[in-house]
């Protein structure tokens, strides 16, 4: 039988991992299907080829389905995330000149304190105008780390500070260009820009919020529920090629991969630092090791949980004036876990007996219910202990 070749859009980034793989390493030809991938030069044009058709799928940032859900965006059509490919992976970035403050008001790069790092960048930012990030999008995970992070520490966001959208791939040169203050951005490009010489890394992600869904699997709503069999394939390659990642002897191999001109073209030694937690934060080339910098299975890591969803309307509600708890309801149901779990039926994978959680709450390694009762979830807290309890938690 000629295997189905499914179309799957990606940004060129570790996280776009599971797709890689899934196609690398046979777990889409286990399915019958074939991924040609198509890399993508910035999100939003990513975001035009899933809604306009040119690709079924795409490796999504995690707001944009939420996004679409309560009319933000301009998508024009409604996006789905059928799983979730990728926990984690971003990190924050200085300038050159910003790293110089940040020391001479006594922070000493830790990497991983949150609250220190931020108070010490608020103390440390220019007095004479705001403090300009970059972002790889408007509706990301990096942006609503940024905004939840320095507001809970007294400096609005995005009302205090200088927002700008810039494509992953030119972040580096954003900054090089004196353009950029500071960024969150998806590795390998933090990395690049410290290989650059053009900034320094001051934190990880996930000392933020230790569990962040950072991109999904994303289809267009009707194409999905129209063409379940299709999406079944594809959400059980990228689940075992997830699973696969999260393998100790994957890391080499998987970096090998990403390297290939065709998807990242970048040295394999750069990614391995992302997807081994060795992160290299400045030229100097001091080092801080980050265990589960990036997550691509442990944890139910690719569960689309509704309650996540929720956060993210939730964040993207107080900031566009939208009605909150009608926002927390549309956002949710961008998180398809029926469509999840009616892929993964009846294969080896245990799927949680919920499909919301309280978000924030797990500080240590917990079990919980789920279909063969193995399941355990990883902390997922955020760094300044709040949590977020979910309208339903079905």
């Amino acid at each position: 039988m000629t295997p189905q070749v499914l179309n799957v859009g990606f940004i060129p980034l570790v996280d776009a991992a599971p797709l890689v793989v899934a196609q690398e390493m046979g777990f889409a030809a286990e399915e019958g299907i074939t991924l040609d991938l198509q890399r993508a030069p910035s999100w939003s044009s990513l975001r035009d080829m899933l809604v306009f058709g040119r690709v079924e799928a795409a490796h999504m940032l995690s707001p944009v389905p939420v996004a679409s859900a309560l009319g933000l965006g301009g998508t024009g059509a409604a996006l789905s995330a059928v799983s979730v490919l990728s926990v984690n992976g971003n990190v924050i970035g200085v300038s050159n000149a910003l790293a110089e403050r940040l020391r001479a008001v006594g922070h000493d790069f830790a990497f991983d304190d949150a609250r220190a790092a931020g108070e010490a960048l608020i103390r440390a930012k220019p007095q004479d105008r705001p403090l300009r990030l970059g972002v790889p999008f408007p509706f990301s995970m990096h942006a609503e780390l940024l905004y939840y992070w320095l507001s809970a520490l007294g400096l609005p966001a995005p009302q205090g500070v200088s927002i700008h959208t810039v494509p992953p791939p030119l972040m580096a040169d954003a900054m090089a260009a004196g353009e950029l203050d500071a960024f969150c951005v998806g590795e390998p490009w933090g990395s690049i820009t410290v290989e650059n010489g053009a900034g320094e890394l001051l934190l990880p992600g996930r000392a933020i919020w230790q569990m962040a869904p950072e991109k999904v699997l994303a289809m267009r709503t009707d194409w999905a529920e129209r063409e379940g069999a299709l999406v079944g394939r594809l959400v059980r390659a990228c689940w075992r090629a997830g699973r696969w990642l999260a393998e100790p002897g994957a890391r080499d191999l998987a970096a090998e991969l990403l390297s290939r001109p065709e998807y990242l073209n970048l040295p394999v030694e750069v990614l391995e630092r992302s997807l081994s937690g060795r992160m290299v934060i400045n030229g100097r080339g001091d080092t801080r090791a980050v265990p589960g910098f990036v997550g691509f299975h442990r944890g139910c890591a690719s569960f689309p949980w509704r309650s996540q969803a929720e956060w993210i309307a939730h964040q993207l509600a107080a900031r566009t004036g939208l009605d909150r708890d009608a926002a927390a309801r549309a956002g949710a149901q961008a998180f398809r876990s029926d469509l999840h779990r009616a892929a993964l039926s009846g294969t080896e994978a245990d799927l949680p007996g919920a499909s919301s959680k309280i978000e924030g709450a797990v500080t240590g390694e917990t079990s919980i219910a789920s279909a063969a009762g193995h399941l355990s979830l990883i902390p997922d807290s955020f760094f300044d202990s709040r949590v977020f309890e979910p309208s339903s938690q079905e």
